[in-house]
């Protein structure tokens, strides 16, 4: 599936700093979960995922791993992901790419620039690249052209040949190849990410093009590419002086010499050479300077030169980019594969991490087993195992509040998110139907109403009903009495059962329902023991099959007066615990 994968990302254009520029949002992933609720639930099995992915972006890839009904499938989902767990060559974490990110400015020409052509479509083509761009009609068009350090021309006959004095011309054979720099502009802003990952082995896909992208790093890194500076000249300057008042000192002037030297008449021979040798030993050239002792700077031949050299180097510079104009042209198409294979890294590093510990994949079954799964949402999750059968496909779940009810409703959800995907689970075993409908209904936390029951009642009558549809309801007794509450829940299991659909329903009416619990369905019981040294419950959370298991307020009562001076859960914990 790497291939269906990067494909994805090519086509939603997943990019890893896609956030930083775009701000982009989360796609809706199509999924069996038909309600609100259990929505919920899967949203956050794919945010504990995400936790680790460096990317954003790359949360987006779980768009590909949407709702899937097929056998094969599911194979080859569970194929892609156990290579990925079992390729003992992915060694690198994808820790590292915390570390990137896009450069806020980008770079930019050191140099006066200007394209020019006579092709009015080129012109036009120009345009809307943002290129400064000229078009040339007469040879009044040509007049200030010498005064930019770099002409780019391109699409121009009739004035080729006065084009061709002007030194700062560079001439390009199409629209495609000129003005290179704005290639470069795109590169720069991943200069740093490219400086990094070339000193680290990620993968063949990474690797490959920050090869080739590292190779065009100097043409960004050089802000300035000028020799000289006025500056240097002046330092240079003072340099040479020093060393003709050193050298000076060694040198025998005769009388003549000495008399035409103060006279400002001849500068003897001695001296003369001296001066030359200085100048020369500097490597600066003599144009620059005037003659003398002291030696001065010769200002209007170092604004000369300084333009000349500015202009001379920009060309040069544009002159090495139109050579090498294949390459650039190919930087959009590096960067997206690039970027498209950091995704692509940080997907698959990001799921390794996830199964450190170890997990198995489920198996597709007519029963729902978990054996030792574990909660992937608790920090220290207890061993859980449980199981819907042919004999018993509902489970009338009872037990104590804070016991652990709505965490195993939620437990299951999350390894059907994790088979949907296509993942292991967290567990020793875990086999089920692939259901294509889960419906969620979680403890209301408003009062009973009728608008709450009537809207119960016109969801579940939404339900479609079938072998390859569970139905997770968790106190649903709260919206209405309780006298009627237990019967209206064992007819809606009877009916559901009746329709091959799986149930778990956590209820505190275990005892109303045991004496109308329809066949094929189950009560369990997840039972409060106590209380600890510290006043928490004592709760076995793996339910027990078959057993009635009482809700225990009164260790709930208890709990509280032990963590509350009040006295009237004193009085209360005296009266319903007989102290």
């Amino acid at each position: 599936m790497e291939k269906e994968v990067l494909e994805y990302i090519e086509e939603f254009g997943l990019m890893p700093f896609s956030n930083e520029l775009s701000g982009e949002t989360s796609r809706a992933i199509s999924t069996p979960f038909k309600t609100r609720e259990a929505r919920a639930v899967f949203t956050k099995t794919l945010s504990l995922l995400s936790k680790n992915f460096v990317f954003e972006s790359t949360r987006e890839l779980f768009g590909l791993f949407s709702q899937n009904e097929s056998h094969e499938e599911l194979l080859k989902r569970q194929e892609f992901f156990r290579n990925i767990l079992l390729n003992n060559e992915l060694t690198n974490t994808n820790e590292v790419l915390a570390k990137l990110s896009l450069a806020r400015n980008p770079w930019k020409p050191h140099y006066g620039m200007i394209i020019v052509t006579e092709d009015e479509s080129l012109f036009t083509e120009l345009n809307s690249l943002s290129c400064p761009a000229r078009f040339l009609v007469n040879e009044y068009d040509l007049a200030d052209l010498e005064n930019y350090e770099v002409v780019q021309v391109v699409g121009c006959e009739r004035f080729s040949l006065a084009l061709e004095r002007l030194p700062q011309s560079v001439f390009f054979n199409s629209s495609d190849d000129v003005y290179p720099e704005r290639f470069l502009r795109e590169f720069s802003l991943w200069q740093e990410v490219i400086k990094l990952l070339k000193e680290l082995k990620m993968s063949n896909l990474i690797d490959t093009n920050v090869a080739f992208l590292s190779k065009l790093l100097p043409f960004v890194e050089q802000k300035k590419n000028i020799i000289l500076t006025r500056e240097l000249i002046e330092q240079e300057n003072e340099k040479i002086n020093a060393k003709i008042e050193t050298g000076m000192k060694s040198l025998t002037l005769s009388g003549d010499s000495l008399f035409a030297l103060l006279s400002n008449q001849q500068m003897p021979v001695q001296l003369q050479s001296l001066v030359r040798e200085t100048i020369k030993e500097s490597g600066l050239p003599d144009e620059l300077f005037i003659f003398g002792v002291p030696v001065a700077i010769d200002e209007k031949a170092v604004v000369q030169y300084l333009n000349r050299q500015r202009a001379r180097n920009a060309a040069d510079f544009v002159e090495q980019l139109r050579v090498i104009g294949s390459s650039l042209r190919e930087i959009p198409k590096r960067l997206a594969e690039l970027g498209k294979a950091l995704v692509y890294f940080d997907f698959v590093q990001g799921i390794r991490k996830s199964f450190l510990a170890g997990g198995v994949f489920p198996e597709i079954s007519e029963s729902f087993v978990i054996l030792n799964g574990r909660n992937a949402f608790l920090d220290k999750p207890q061993d859980i195992s449980f199981m819907l059968d042919k004999s018993a496909q509902c489970s009338i779940l009872t037990g104590a509040n804070s016991g652990g009810k709505t965490t195993l409703l939620e437990h299951i959800l999350q390894l059907i998110s994790f088979m949907q995907i296509g993942l292991p689970v967290y567990a020793d075993k875990f086999s089920a139907p692939l259901f294509s409908e889960v419906y969620y209904f979680a403890k209301t936390k408003g009062s009973a109403s009728k608008g709450a029951f009537e809207t119960l009642l016109t969801q579940m009558s939404g339900i479609i009903p079938g072998n390859k549809t569970l139905i997770l309801a968790d106190e649903i007794e709260a919206v209405t009495e309780p006298g009627v509450a237990g019967k209206i829940i064992s007819a809606s299991a009877d009916y559901f059962l009746r329709q091959g659909c799986f149930l778990v329903i956590a209820t505190h009416l275990g005892q109303e329902i045991k004496e109308v619990l329809p066949a094929r369905a189950r009560i369990d019981g997840i039972e409060a023991k106590g209380l600890d040294s510290e006043g928490e419950l004592i709760v076995d959370h793996n339910p027990v099959l078959g057993r009635l298991a009482h809700s225990t307020p009164e260790l709930i009562v208890e709990k509280m007066a032990r963590q509350n001076e009040s006295e009237y859960l004193n009085f209360l914990a005296r009266f319903v615990l007989g102290r």
